[in-house]
């Protein structure tokens, strides 16, 4: 019997403030649980702007706790009610002056499986992100979870393969990408990367981006959302470029194996010949 898991993304726009944005995402979890979405996952630091485009203290009252933090424990009982494994990429404290972008896995029974903590942290115009964000701990994390083995992997990140395999040795079935990426030169190869990042590690991909310009620049972010299956083909058509949008894709998640067993990447790797790979 065929491995089917119905998986969701959400692009949207700025509401103009953090309480409006979670109750918009809430109202999204329960219209894709209504056409049978099993696994769903928000864009970069969901609940707030994308407020990097800027360098502002006021910005670090968007910091939640994780998982104690109420955002998280409100989709935990959302998850348990709609029987929906959830990832949600927050802003996240630890104390005061050290703080993480981090993704939120929770299973579908609402239990809190971990976290995934953003490893690469860019800072150029418009993405002053060392201003906000310590680089990530604690690795490449996979969650097992009520659909498969889940991974995530956030927006700079997706411009460095190592992580990408990193998850695939991991176990990774489906890795999530949610972005916060606006136009100009990441708009060609926003098509391009997530796609042979799933080729080279033959797994599922669901990348998410933003859509609108916010109040804090003219930075427009350019939607097209989308899921891409161990070929890099996409699964149905991305997202549009300018407006909201629920994806909802099914995932044939027996076609790893098909496609490993095609192409034996995993086999064929030369981890003893790759020294150089972690030297500076």
């Amino acid at each position: 019997m065929a491995r089917i898991v119905k998986a969701a993304l959400l692009q949207t726009d700025w509401t103009g403030d953090k309480a409006s944005m979670i109750d918009k995402h809430e109202q999204a979890a329960r219209d894709a649980a209504a056409q049978g979405a099993q696994v769903m996952c928000f864009q970069e630091l969901f609940y707030g702007p994308y407020f990097c485009q800027v360098q502002e203290p006021e910005y670090f009252a968007y910091t939640e706790e994780i998982p104690d933090g109420p955002t998280t424990k409100r989709f935990q009982a959302l998850a348990k009610e709609l029987g929906m494994v959830l990832v949600l990429p927050m802003y996240e404290i630890v104390q005061a002056g050290l703080y993480y972008n981090t993704a939120a896995v929770i299973d579908a029974d609402g239990t809190y499986l971990g976290k995934y903590r953003k490893q690469h942290i860019p800072q150029v115009k418009g993405f002053w992100e060392k201003y906000y964000f310590t680089p990530g701990t604690g690795g490449y994390p996979v969650f097992d979870t009520a659909v498969g083995k889940v991974g995530v992997y956030i927006c700079y990140d997706r411009h460095f393969p190592e992580g990408w395999r990193a998850l695939g040795l991991n176990g990774a079935e489906i890795v999530f990408n949610p972005s916060a990426t606006s136009r100009g030169l990441s708009e060609y190869i926003w098509r391009v990367e997530q796609p042979a990042a799933a080729v080279a590690n033959m797994y599922y991909v669901g990348a998410i981006n933003r859509v609108g310009i916010e109040d804090l620049g003219d930075d427009d972010f350019y939607g097209q959302s989308y899921f891409v299956d161990p070929q890099g083909k996409f699964v149905g058509e991305p997202a549009d470029a300018f407006k909201p949008e629920l994806v909802v894709r099914e995932l044939d998640l027996d076609k790893i194996r098909e496609v490993r067993d095609t192409w034996a990447f995993y086999r064929d790797r030369r981890p003893d010949a790759y020294d150089e790979l972690v030297a500076r």
